[in-house]
């Protein structure tokens, strides 16, 4: 049984610490704050309640099999439900498009109804990634990424010179297309010129898996999953910062803290690697991706009748996400911002189409700084800076012996279904005790 210390308490972290437990090791997850669950929280006010971070999750399969390899399966202790509509796009020209997932013909009728022919060029673009993404599925999303031994047909994506930006123009003529398929990175901050080609996979992964979320809020899951660590009897340690990671001759032997140093025989960093000095040096080449402005709203009497996300293209972009917990007759929305924001996103909201001006009653606005402070780093890990990014992003293992990284700065990658891979691509590496 080795001894193990998890740095971090997000979904990465307690994925990690889950499912080392379970693999027979003593673990110990670190967490500088007064609870579990990182990004995944809630904000409440006045009778409101809003998710902090992620409504939904692609890939539930990798929820699943967390839940599963650690214990009990994920249905006996939380509800994972297929969301009908992912997103709808609202243009500027004053076109719509309601994306849904896990059906190419019911996107091909949505895109359809943008211009004759589009519909089939979206699903051509789609069907594109199908063995993008069972090459990358295979060789670097489920298993350890090591380009000395890897295929030439992974290696050949992974190391491509082409960009998301390039790739969308020669096959997208529509710019509305073009707009849908590289909303997410958009949205998390990213330049589409920066962005390797092959991560266009999300449109693939979308169309056939759908989108999935929990009843009740995502802060159920992290609830969930701390109640399966104190099952794997993992030690929880809140409120204990970690000022480095202890390393002699060349290996991790401890963990740091405000506390005193925690003895291990290996250390998983769940957080940004720039906090912990002994990996800083590592990772100088990357930068985080800066979350959007957040304006949590309650609202009361009768608002636009808007799906659980609706995105408002223009500059600036305005993503809307109903959903939460509201007194009755009120409801919750969430707004989200990106490009100029040179007025209030209410009010840029109010000329895109969809006036609350005069519905709201509860607001509780969050900058990226004040993000970014609360959670100790950016929630959307590591941002793209073209296929380099691959060689500085750290995970699962990282050049100091004995230390793994996961969560969203590691291998592969931000997001739900990434950070939890990242978990368990660290246990691979580790093994079973």
């Amino acid at each position: 049984m080795a001894r193990i210390a998890v740095i971090g308490g997000g979904f990465g972290g307690m994925a990690a610490a889950a499912r080392l437990a379970k693999l027979g090791h003593d673990v110990t997850l670190l967490e500088q704050g007064p609870r579990l669950g990182g990004a995944l929280d809630t904000i409440e006010a006045d009778g409101f309640s809003w998710d902090a971070g992620p409504a939904m999750t692609l890939l539930p399969a990798v929820i699943r099999d967390l839940f599963r390899k650690s214990g009990r399966p994920l249905e006996k202790e939380l509800e994972l439900v297929s969301r009908d509509v992912i997103r709808e796009h609202w243009f500027a020209d004053g076109s719509t498009v309601t994306l849904r997932g896990g059906s190419r013909g019911v996107q091909y009728d949505a895109f359809e109804e943008l211009g004759k022919g589009l519909g089939q060029q979206w699903c051509d673009h789609v069907a594109a990634y199908a063995d993008d993404w069972e090459v990358v599925r295979r060789e670097y999303l489920e298993r350890p990424w090591r380009p000395e031994i890897a295929s030439k047909e992974v290696v050949a994506r992974l190391q491509s010179r082409t960009m998301l930006a390039k790739r969308l123009k020669k096959e997208l003529g529509d710019e509305r297309l073009r707009l849908v398929a590289g909303h997410p990175f958009f949205m998390d901050g990213h330049d589409l010129r920066n962005v390797p080609a092959w991560m266009g996979v999300n449109a693939y992964v979308e169309q056939n898996f759908g989108a999935w979320t929990v009843p009740g809020g995502m802060a159920r899951l992290a609830d969930a999953l701390a109640s399966r660590l104190e099952t794997r009897r993992v030690t929880v340690e809140l409120d204990t910062p970690v000022t480095d990671i202890v390393v002699r001759d060349g290996r991790a032997v401890a963990v740091a803290t405000a506390a005193g140093e925690v003895d291990a025989d290996a250390v998983v960093c769940a957080v940004d690697p720039r906090r912990v000095p002994t990996l800083a040096p590592y990772v100088v080449k990357t930068m985080p991706a800066i979350p959007p402005y957040v304006v949590h709203l309650g609202l009361d009497g009768d608002v636009p009748d808007l799906g659980p996300e609706t995105v408002f293209h223009g500059d600036p972009t305005i993503v809307v996400r109903t959903g939460g917990t509201a007194p009755e007759g009120c409801h919750a929305w969430t707004l989200y911002g990106r490009g100029h924001l040179s007025e209030d996103m209410v009010l840029a909201l109010s000329r895109m189409g969809a006036n609350v001006r005069a519905n709201v009653v509860a607001r509780v606005d969050r900058t990226p700084r004040a993000q970014v402070a609360g959670l100790g780093s950016s929630p959307l890990g590591v941002l793209w800076q073209g296929r380099a990014t691959l060689q500085h992003r750290l995970g699962p293992r990282t050049p100091v012996e004995g230390v793994y990284a996961a969560g969203a700065n590691a291998t592969p990658g931000s997001g739900l279904p990434y950070v939890g891979l990242s978990a368990s691509l660290v246990a691979q590496e580790i093994g079973p005790a």
